[in-house]
């Protein structure tokens, strides 16, 4: 069909501004049909008149209905999608009116005006899928599009996005909402809700055609749209378009109103959107509830629960339509006869009630001011009747807790009369619910708005009703509070709410009520009452201040309950009254005297068991509360300073307040310091009379006293010394200078401590000191008597804290020593002896210290008082027969002599030396022993009693250390000293020889060790016996596990004293006989210590020991023979100690030879060296050691001394320790070796027995001679010997094991064996192939016999420490034949003969070692390093487990290498000659070889020992001609090598540049393989050498090695993705500042693969990634993106992708736009990874890019591609990748 210009411009004519609606609407939908016709017919034909298409395209269509534009707006996109798909450009601008009504008409001319012919075209030459509509502006108030419209072109130009896309956004997801995992359900609701705050109107309209096009949505996920759509008008409610709205509101209503029955979250989230829109659109929402809240029909449940909540969201908006939704309700009210229903009334009746009273309290603000609470009395009087008269009735708890809600503020709004009429009815209907509810919180709730209404109006039945509301709300603050019941603590703050109300009506009236319920029994109850009281303290504080002393008195009978509840609510109440002014009454000291009883509580009082009726926690413990509130009262209420002020101090003395002196001295440092401020120069404390006060000595003793346990009672020692250094001035006024330095010192000793840190006596001695300082500065005769009496007055108030009285009897002992009055020291000591408590030893212990200290200064007064005590009777007994009180008195006698024997030794220790001497005798030891003796008709009986023994030994080491110090102590002759040995000696003996339960042998071993040191000597016997009670005493005791030590030390201190005075070796060998039978005892334990004993002998007689001439040391050898054979004992320590007597005799032995004594011996000192080794419970290990000390022991001893050693060698092979006797065994070969020839001459004797002696005995001294016995005839027949040798059967028993550790004695003859062995091992094949079964795929390697027998004699032989030497000589072609021989045996089996044997050895547990022919070759690698000194080597690889690589076919390649390394580093010098070995091996016959000499060469070039060796260039040319090797395996090896360089030789990688690169990169090409290890290896190394090659070397490879690697960042295999990402990041690093064009186009392209694959599953590739990109960043030319890069991809840093990512893409968007098609269409790529992580981040990397496009590069987004790929994503299997996809979705708003 053709048509001339005119018609179709005619028709067109039906569009003009005159046509009208219905017209002009048809028109606008058949606009495209009709201009199909303007174009040619066929495709490549071009318009006759271009012209003619303008007048269409000027025409401006105005509309004022939205359906108008909607219609324009299709037609205008079907104009652009035929222009398009006939290859003409045009622009086309529509201007529209945005909102309903009439518009101005304004026309926009865009060309010329002209005719021209045009030709239909059918729609099927039309194709939809080929246009592109892209982008949108908006302008003015009217909406632009732009649309241009292109082809022929790779990237669009920008367009705006059409209503279809953002329609299909949303359309995809909302139908993602359906997902089954909640994770992307919540996703998907997100994105709706992004997409819906850039499109509102779009979003709401997209979720109404979803939900009316989807009737039968499940409602679950039709909950989920209705929430999007509340959270989009919530967001964006000042936006919406009035019709939008009202469909919105037709929506939510049909939702929540499509069934009848309750479906609660889905009817909910209709009703919140509706709530949500009522906040603007009042009306209209208000006008659709209404149409569904008709008079005479029963509404939807939901419709009056919108309703209601309406109420409260929008308060002005819905009071005014209150009235009539009153009106038409209250007849709904008797209709509804479901409870559900009726609950959803009472609901909205108290919303309306509430939000009423909002309303009518902010009239100020309200809309219409002139509502009053009038309008609406009667409605809610109706309801109100309706309510209380039926429903609350109802039996359904439910409804009856929804009405008695409502009452509440229902009772606000009635009228005055109508309350007061209804009260005595309301009240006890709301009372009487109590009973019916375990929850009634909102009853009390209820109530409390009643009675606040009730008592706003003045109402009279308050009165009438206060006894039985009392007695309810009572009841309910009595009921108990659950920590974890949230309820019950709402309850009863609403309980107390009531009181408050009622408090402030009926004051007298409640306290009537409450006051006598504090003087029931009943805990709940008076807990209850309690509160209440609390509460109307603190809330009605102006009615109870008359009330004041009548509370005050009714609290007598609570301050008397002893439940820690109660107290804990008494304490909480006096904290209230203390704030109010209570406590400033008479009767309120009684109130602090209570809080510092409960702050006195000890802490294990606070109970512990948490359960319903017990203490939640520790902390709101009783004590805990009152500790704090005394300290928050005393610093936080000013009125209460002079209140507690000083009456605190009366608290401090006595005992039972105690427990509270922490917080007291706190709370009245405090005080003290505020009124110090106010008066600085007065004292703080005014007596006045006031005798209840403490005087200041009570004080200095109280708190002086208590300070000694510093760290109990949450710290009082720092409490007490503060104290004490505020009050200084009241304490006396000197003391102010010396206590401001003197306890801040002590202060700081006790924060740098910690109770287990503290030590107590050093402690003690500190507070000493501060006490003596203070005497010294008071110098007051007076004061100081009136001090000591004070001390002694509080001494019995200590009886139950023992540690402190001990410290007070010393505080006394320092008072009186600074006392001029001798009168007042002998009354005040005559005192404490008559008053002491003798029967406790810590009161016993601390009398004694007092008088010690006292006799520093009165010593004659101390001792006379003493003296006379012991003269008094009170030693004396009754003799009657009816003293039934025999027994006590007697052990209370014996406690009396202890404490007095124990005064003395403290006075002797404590006394002037000067005045000791002439006393000790006659006045101290004197009377101890007068003490201690106790006779019966003259004959002396010994005491029994434990305490009394202990004090005389403690006292007679005191004594004798006080002697010792003196200036004469050295002449001093204590005539008395054999009498008091003998009586520790007793002692000693009395003991139980089999346990230590007491410290007795201790103490009297002490006194004897002190006293031995005075004069005179003791008598031989005497001595004698006292070692042997000692050693008896001790020695035999089993281990314990305690005690033992400090006994030993006490028998050693005694030992060294009385050897101390023979000085000689006789004196020497006097103690070692005594020791002697303990050193060769059967127990192990008593030979330990008798070794400990001898060694600290002997050590003390060599340091003190003085030659004055050479005379010999006679019974050295006799020593030696002694103690040598125990360095192989059981017992380790034996063995320690055995080596220390040893090395101590030799010394001595030097000594007797004139040497000096701080001369060393080299050889002497090798003894200290094996001490060590000695510790090793390996018997061969023990002996060596052992042949070692004899060889020493052989070069230091004298010739005349060699016979006295071998004959008691010879005494000590019968010794019970097998151990000790073969190691005498070992020690005699070895001296007849070093020291005698007899052997040499004797070797055909010892041939002759060599078969007979192996057989009859496995003793060490046969294999000595056997070993000895080979090592003669190899000598000579060494051939021989070798050929017998290795003829003996494998795998080797221990004796042919012997005899081959025998051949490496001498290293001349082991080199010739190890010659001999390096033939047979490497002269033959090592294996040999063959099949087991005839149908077995591979042969079988087994090994031959000869090889391998020669590999396991040569561990044997190179094991011995003597082979070091001749392995040295043969180390290079020992590791060659060594390594060779490893390589070669992996995975080679046994003869099947020798297999048997194998498995039967292995069972049998007799095999020390595998005969297994690769385990074996590794053994004898070992042995040769370990030989060759090698240690390190061995030790590195034992640590990295390369031993164990090296035996197994996957591992030994690692192995190798790790070999090679530690040789590199530990063995350098000699790798020259071992590589000379290994360079041959590039030829042979075996690939193993091959590998392993290729592998072993590789990692030496990773060393720079190569090239400072200078082997550098031998070493590369060896690897380079191995390169074409057949054996992948090799020429892998071979690229690691080259590597290698960098690490090794870096300097030297840019001389040989060109020469690597080439093998590189033929390794990147080497094989078809995609998974070749050595393109791997080629990548790997690449890496490692693109930092050190020359630029210009680099320069013409880097792009072909970056398109070589680049199908590796996706591989599968994770070891070719790091390898080949990391050697793209060198790429970066090496061309960086000079980055080619063609090469950044490969960083480009990488970018969108690196930053995906940081979510990589392996975290190697991840790492990789991250380095990749901080080298991409400087190339990329932009400083923001490198300074991302390297901000947040370190190593050592968490990186949180989504942040990273959304800031890269930021930067690449605004730096470079061109490169966004690139990304997406990478990213698109990886939405079909195989990995999840990956998967799930490729949507996230599209989103950010598109979040942050520029709106002039939009136009290269493929919106169809990018949405079908998402589509598809959110089909994922994988929960993660959905959510992401969906949340990619949400970004798409960008679009919007």
């Amino acid at each position: 069909m053709r048509c001339a210009g005119a018609d179709w411009r005619a028709r067109l004519s039906l569009f003009g501004p005159d046509a009208t609606v219905p017209v002009g609407a048809r028109a606008a939908g058949t606009l495209g049909h009709l201009l199909e016709g303007c174009f040619p017919g066929r495709k490549g034909k071009h318009l006759a008149d271009a012209t003619s298409f303008k007048p269409v395209l000027s025409i401006c269509f105005l509309s004022a209905w939205d359906s108008w534009k909607l219609l324009v707006f299709v037609a205008v996109r079907r104009i652009s999608l035929v222009a398009e798909s006939r290859g003409y450009y045009s622009s086309l601008w529509i201007s529209g009116v945005g909102s309903p009504g009439p518009a101005a008409t304004k026309a926009v001319a865009l060309g010329s005006q002209g005719g021209c012919p045009c030709s239909a075209q059918t729609a099927s030459d039309t194709r939809p899928d080929a246009h592109r509509v892209k982008g949108d502006a908006v302008a003015g108030g009217g909406l632009k599009r732009a649309v241009h419209v292109h082809t022929g072109r790779e990237e669009a130009t920008a367009t705006a996005m059409s209503e279809s896309y953002v329609k299909r956004l949303f359309t995809i997801l909302l139908d993602a909402v359906t997902d089954k995992d909640p994770q992307v359900q919540e996703q998907v609701c997100g994105a709706l809700c992004a997409l819906g705050d850039s499109q509102p109107e779009e979003a709401l309209r997209a979720c109404e055609e979803h939900l009316r096009l989807h009737e039968k949505l499940a409602h679950p996920h039709r909950t989920m749209i209705l929430r999007v759509m509340e959270t989009v008008v919530n967001s964006h409610i000042g936006e919406l378009d009035k019709d939008l709205v009202r469909t919105s509101i037709l929506l939510a209503s049909s939702e929540m109103t499509k069934v009848k029955e309750l479906v609660c979250d889905w009817q909910q989230a209709a009703s919140n959107v509706l709530v949500a829109v009522g906040k603007r659109f009042i009306s209209s929402v208000m006008e659709e509830m209404l149409s569904k809240f008709q008079p005479g029909v029963l509404p939807h449940h939901f419709v009056v629960q919108t309703l209601a909540n309406l109420s409260v969201s929008n308060v002005f908006g819905v009071v005014p339509f209150l009235t009539s939704i009153l009106s038409t309700m209250l007849p709904m009210l008797s209709a509804a006869k479901h409870d559900s229903m009726r609950v959803v009334f009472c609901c909205a009746l108290q919303r309306f009630s509430e939000s009423t009273l909002e309303y009518l309290a902010d009239l100020e603000r309200a809309p219409d001011p002139t509502v009053r609470k009038d309008a609406f009395a009667t409605d809610i009087f109706n309801a109100y009747d309706i309510l209380f008269h039926h429903w609350l009735q109802s039996r359904e708890a439910k409804l009856r807790l929804a009405v008695v809600e409502a009452l509440g503020p229902m009772s606000r709004l009635l009228p005055s009369e109508k309350l007061e009429e209804q009260l005595p009815k309301l009240l006890p209907g709301v009372l009487g619910l109590y009973k019916k509810h375990a929850e009634t919180v909102h009853v009390s709730k209820s109530l409390g708005q009643i009675l606040e209404a009730a008592a706003s109006v003045g109402s009279r039945t308050l009165d009438v009703q206060l006894d039985s509301l009392l007695a309810a709300l009572h009841a309910q603050i009595c009921v108990p509070v659950e920590s974890s019941s949230a309820l019950v603590v709402s309850n009863q703050k609403e309980v107390l709410r009531c009181f408050t109300v009622l408090a402030c009506c009926s004051p007298d009236r409640l306290l009537a009520f409450l006051l006598p319920k504090l003087d029931t029994s009943n805990e709940r109850t008076r807990v209850g009452t309690l509160q209440v009281v609390r509460h109307v303290i603190n809330s009605a504080a102006a009615q109870m201040e008359v009330k004041q002393p009548f509370i005050l008195s009714s609290m007598k009978l609570p301050l008397l309950d002893t439940s820690s509840k109660v107290k804990r609510a008494v304490v909480q109440v006096i904290s209230a009254m203390a704030h109010h002014g209570y406590l400033e009454q008479p009767g309120g000291e009684a109130m602090i005297e209570y809080i510092v009883q409960q702050c006195a509580l000890p802490p294990e009082a606070e109970p512990q068991k948490l359960g319903s009726d017990s203490e939640a926690l520790a902390a709101d413990g009783v004590r805990a509360i009152s500790v704090s509130t005394l300290y928050l009262v005393s610093t936080t209420v000013d009125r209460m300073g002079d209140v507690l002020w000083p009456h605190l101090l009366e608290f401090l003395i006595p005992v039972r307040f105690t427990g509270a002196l922490t917080p007291l001295c706190r709370s009245l440092v405090h005080l003290a310091q505020k009124r110090q401020e106010a008066g600085a120069h007065t004292l703080l404390i005014q007596y006045d009379g006031n005798a209840t006060l403490p005087s200041p000595y009570a004080m200095t003793t109280r708190l002086l006293a208590v300070s000694s346990s510093p760290y109990v009672g949450d710290g009082r020692g720092a409490a007490s010394l503060r104290l004490l250094g505020v009050l200084h001035r009241d304490i006396h006024p000197m003391l102010g200078q010396r206590w401001a330095t003197a306890i801040p010192l002590l202060l700081e000793h006790l924060d740098g401590h910690t109770e287990e840190t503290l030590s107590r006596k050093e402690w003690e001695e500190k507070l000493l000191t501060f006490l003596q300082d203070t005497l010294a500065v008071v110098s007051d005769n007076a004061w100081i008597c009136q001090l000591s009496l004070e001390m002694c007055r509080q001494l019995p108030s200590y009886d139950g804290t023992p540690l402190e009285k001990n410290f007070l009897y010393k505080c006394i002992g320092a008072t009186l020593g600074a006392a001029s009055s001798k009168e007042v020291v002998r009354k005040h000591l005559q005192e404490l002896l008559g008053a002491a408590r003798f029967q406790e030893e810590s009161e016993r212990e601390g009398l004694a210290c007092c008088f010690g200290i006292c006799a520093s200064s009165h010593l004659d007064d101390t001792l006379a008082q003493l003296e006379d005590f012991v003269k008094s009777d009170v030693f004396r007994k009754s003799a009657g027969i009816f003293n039934i009180f025999k027994d006590r008195s007697e052990k209370e006698v014996e406690k009396v002599k202890s404490a007095l024997i124990l005064c003395y030794g403290h006075v002797a220790a404590r006394a002037p030396r000067e005045l000791l001497l002439a006393r000790v005798e006659s006045d101290i030891f004197r009377n101890m022993s007068q003490c201690f003796s106790t006779k019966v008709l003259g004959i002396k009986v010994e005491t029994k009693d434990l305490a009394l023994r202990l004090c005389l030994a403690q006292s007679v080491c005191m004594a004798s250390q006080a002697i010792r110090s003196s200036s004469h102590g050295s002449s001093f002759q204590l005539l008395r000293k054999p009498e008091l040995v003998a009586q520790m000696t007793e002692f000693i003996k009395a003991e139980p020889p089999d346990s230590l339960r007491t410290p007795m042998r201790k103490k009297a071993m002490l006194a004897c060790t002190y006293l031995a040191s005075l004069e005179p000597e003791l008598e031989g016997q005497a001595q004698a016996d006292l070692i042997h009670s000692c050693l008896h005493g001790v020695m035999a005791v089993l281990p314990e596990p305690e005690g033992v030590d400090g006994h030993q030390e006490a028998l050693k201190d005694l030992l060294t004293s009385l050897l101390q005075r023979n000085m000689t070796p006789q004196g020497l060998q006097v103690m070692v006989e005594h020791l002697r039978p303990w050193i060769k005892s059967p127990r192990g334990h008593e030979r330990a210590r008798a070794l400990g004993l001898s060694a600290c002998l002997l050590q003390y007689f060599l340091k003190h020991v003085h030659v004055s001439a050479l005379v010999p040391f006679h019974n050295l050898g006799l020593l030696l023979g002694l103690f040598s054979p125990r360095c192989a004992d059981l017992w380790p320590a034996t063995r320690q100690e055995a080596v220390s007597c040893v090395y101590s005799l030799l010394y001595v032995q030097l000594g007797y030879e004139g040497f000096s004594r701080d001369y060393r011996d080299d050889v002497v000192e090798q003894l200290l060296t094996l001490k060590d080794s000695l510790l090793h419970p390996d018997p061969a290990i023990l002996f060596h050691t052992c042949h070692s000390i004899a060889q020493i022991t052989g070069k230091r001893l004298p010739p005349d001394q060699l016979i006295s050693l071998l004959l008691t060698l010879f005494e000590s092979l019968g010794d019970p320790d097998k151990n000790c006797s073969r190691a005498a065994t070992v020690m005699i070969n070895c001296l007849l070796k070093e020291r005698g020839n007899v052997l040499l001459e004797k070797v055909p004797e010892i041939v002759s027995v060599l078969r007979s002696k192996l057989q009859e005995t496995r003793g060490e001294h046969v294999l000595q001679a056997a070993q000895h016995s080979v090592y003669v005839l190899a000598a000579r027949h060494h051939a021989a010997v070798v050929s017998s040798l290795l003829g003996s059967p494998l795998p080797f028993d221990s004796h042919t094991c012997t005899l081959w550790r025998a051949l490496a004695v001498e290293p001349g003859l082991t080199t010739q064996v190890l010659g001999l062995l390096l033939e047979k091992m490497s002269g033959d094949v090592p294996f040999k192939e063959s099949r087991a079964f005839l149908l077995s795929s591979a042969p079988d390697r087994v090994a031959t016999l000869l090889p391998l027998a020669a590999t396991c004699a040569l561990y044997e032989v190179a094991s011995t420490p003597a082979s070091g030497p001749a392995v040295l000589e043969l180390y290079p072609q020992l590791f060659a034949a060594l390594l060779l021989r490893v390589s070669c045996t992996v995975g080679v089996q046994l003869p099947r003969n020798l297999q048997a044997k194998e498995r039967k050895s292995a069972s049998s547990g007799l095999a020390s070692r595998s005969l297994e022919p690769c385990s074996s070759a590794v053994d004898a690698l070992q042995a040769v390093l370990l030989r060759g000194g090698n240690d390190d080597v061995v030790q590195r690889m034992e640590l990295e487990g390369g031993w164990q690589l090296l035996r197994t076919s996957a591992g030994h390649e690692e192995g190798v290498t790790r070999l090679a390394s530690a040789m590199a580093k530990f063995a350098g010098p000699r790798l020259p000659l071992m590589m000379k070995a290994l360079f041959a091996t590039h030829s042979s016959v075996y690939e193993v070889q091959r590998v392993s000499s290729t592998a072993f060469l590789a990692e030496l070039l990773s060393s720079n020992m190569v090239n400072d060796l200078m082997l550098l260039e031998s070493l590369l040319d060896n690897l380079l001609a191995r390169q074409k090797d057949v054996c992948a395996r090799v020429r892998r090896l071979v690229l690691r090598g080259l590597a290698n360089i960098a690490l090794g030789s870096p300097d030297k990688v840019r001389a040989h540049g060109p020469q690597l690169l080439t093998a590189m990169i033929g390794g990147l090409d080497d094989g078809d393989d995609p998974h070749s290890l050595v393109a791997l290896e080629a990548m790997v190394g690449l890496a490692r050498l693109l930092d050190l090659v020359e630029a210009w070397d680099l320069r013409s490879v880097l792009l072909h090695v970056a398109v070589r690697i680049r199908p590796f960042f996706d591989s599968e295999k994770m070891e070719f993705r790091s390898a080949s990402i990391r050697l793209f990041g060198h790429l970066n690093k090496a061309c960086q500042g000079g980055c080619e064009d063609v090469f950044l186009e490969q960083v480009v392209g990488g970018l969108a693969p690196l930053l995906l694959h940081l979510q990589d599953p392996q975290p190697p590739v991840a790492a990789a990634c991250r380095f990749a990109l901080r080298m991409c960043g400087p190339n990329l030319e932009c400083e923001e993106l490198a300074a991302i890069f390297q901000k947040h991809l370190q190593e050592d840093r968490g990186l949180h992708f989504g942040e990273f990512l959304n800031i890269t893409c930021k930067h690449l968007m605004h730096h470079f736009p061109d490169l966004l098609g690139r990304l997406l269409s990478t990213s698109l790529f990886y939405f079909k990874s195989s990995w999840e992580d990956i998967r799930a981040a490729a949507p996230m990397l599209t989103g950010f890019l598109v979040l942050h496009v520029e709106a002039e590069r939009r136009p290269q987004v493929d919106l169809e591609q990018l949405l079908a790929a998402l589509q598809l994503l959110l089909q994922d299997p994988a929960p993660a990748v959905r959510v992401k996809a969906a949340e990619t979705l949400g970004r798409l708003v960008k679009f919007a």
